[in-house]
């Protein structure tokens, strides 16, 4: 992939290379389309923090049962994140990063 850096003039935008967009079905697009891509969006960020909430736990080798033990987070609640029902937020989320780039530190700090 090619970066170009584009000084952007405010007054006018002529100085802009041409994009890739679709116009006709940019104009066709209505608040329906966009309510039914942002529900798709939602759906595949919640795999996504499935797919990196399991991918933390196998890699630590523990079980659902051992890693909710070990980040005091009950059961149900690692079962829904890699279920995809529910997306570890706030502290569970930093913790989730945390155990992933200094798992030995971060397992350490919570024992």
């Amino acid at each position: 992939m090619k970066t170009v850096n584009v000084k952007i003039d405010p007054v006018t935008l002529a100085g802009l290379p041409p994009g890739r967009v679709n116009k006709n079905r940019l104009d066709a697009t209505n608040e329906k389309d966009i309510a039914l891509q942002m529900t798709k969006d939602d759906e595949e960020a919640m795999q996504d923090a499935a797919k990196f909430a399991r991918r933390v736990r196998r890699r630590l080798g523990l079980s659902q049962l051992e890693f909710s033990h070990r980040i005091d987070v009950s059961l149900e609640t690692i079962r829904n994140w890699e279920q995809g029902k529910r997306r570890p937020t706030g502290a569970a989320k930093a913790l989730l990063k945390v155990l992933d780039k200094a798992p030995e530190a971060a397992l350490s700090a919570l024992a």
